[in-house]
């Protein structure tokens, strides 16, 4: 049952998106494999040349003759990685305060924004890296708590009393709260208004569906395996989307051929991209259900549509 961390430690294209290896070694292992430099080459181009962001964690165990301490699960960036400034925020909206983290590149930009939504379980420590993640290709990210009207995640004892708090709010309230977000990352001095995304995770992937027919402000969104939006809004939708799903998730896959025929029909830009033998919720390096191969080629795919329809 050990196939995956030896996949993770053998794969080329995972460990540069990592930083454990660099352009000339990446290539080097191409071509022993036999895809070859121009193939390479090719992939390079399409990782944007930027190996530090990784939807892998970093190895536990290091090279003997590299002595560093094991990673802390879940995370992939560095908090205090100079190349990024990222942090717990706090912004006010008409319905109070909103708790947030907000990570964004050391250089003053402006940046795109991409608006990052967690699972049904709060803000656990995984969404934050994912705000760093994007930070290091060169977007400011924020991942708002949507319990924060009842305290946060934080003042939870536990990921179930969190997720029953989350489970009692109802869905307007989390769009009012998601909107004010988008709001509050257009007033930003270091991004540009009118370049943001949104991405989001399982109950995250259903209101990126949503917040994206809700709200014109959108131009990029990226849902996984996130249910689909009521079909009479699907006109409304303004953003280009790029749908993640799994192969193994039954429920939420059952509702992609109505939602297509909808998009289709309204003109909508999309592309949807479904990982055989992966689970629901394959995304998340902290859970039980993560694939490491589909999580990293998710992550490539999620950077190539954000970067063509966000970036200058």
């Amino acid at each position: 049952m050990d196939y995956l961390p030896r996949h993770r430690s053998s794969d080329p294209v995972t460990d540069y998106l990592a930083g454990r290896v660099d352009r000339r070694e990446f290539l080097r292992r191409m071509a022993l494999i036999g895809a070859g430099s121009v193939v390479g080459l090719s992939l390079l181009g399409t990782l944007s040349c930027r190996p530090a962001a990784t939807a892998v964690p970093a190895p536990t165990t290091a090279p003997t003759d590299t002595p560093v301490p094991p990673a802390q699960p879940g995370v992939t960036v560095d908090p205090n990685d100079p190349r990024i400034a990222a942090g717990p925020v706090e912004f006010t909206t008409a319905a109070g305060a909103m708790l947030g983290y907000l990570s964004r590149p050391s250089q003053e930009g402006p940046n795109p924004a991409v608006l990052v939504i967690h699972e049904n379980r709060g803000m656990q420590p995984h969404f934050p890296d994912v705000t760093r993640r994007l930070a290091l290709e060169g977007y400011t990210a924020l991942a708002v708590d949507l319990v924060s009207r009842l305290g946060g995640t934080g003042s939870f004892a536990s990921e179930d009393q969190a997720r029953e708090a989350q489970g009692q709010i109802p869905q307007e309230q989390f769009l009012e709260d998601l909107n004010a977000s988008v709001e509050y990352l257009q007033g930003l001095s270091h991004v540009r208004p009118d370049r943001v995304g949104v991405t989001g995770f399982c109950f995250g992937g259903a209101m990126t569906w949503l917040l994206s027919v809700r709200n014109q402000n959108i131009q990029a969104a990226v849902p996984f395996y996130g249910s689909a939006p009521p079909l009479e809004e699907v006109p409304n939708l303004n953003a280009a989307v790029l749908g993640i799903y799994a192969g193994n998730d039954s429920r939420i896959n059952a509702g992609l051929p109505d939602l297509e025929a909808a998009l289709m029909e309204h003109q909508k830009e999309y592309e949807f991209i479904t990982y055989p033998g992966a689970d629901h919720a394959f995304f998340n390096d902290t859970a039980q259900r993560f694939h490491p191969e589909a999580a990293s080629q998710a992550w490539v795919e999620t950077l190539r549509w954000l970067e063509r329809h966000l970036m200058p």
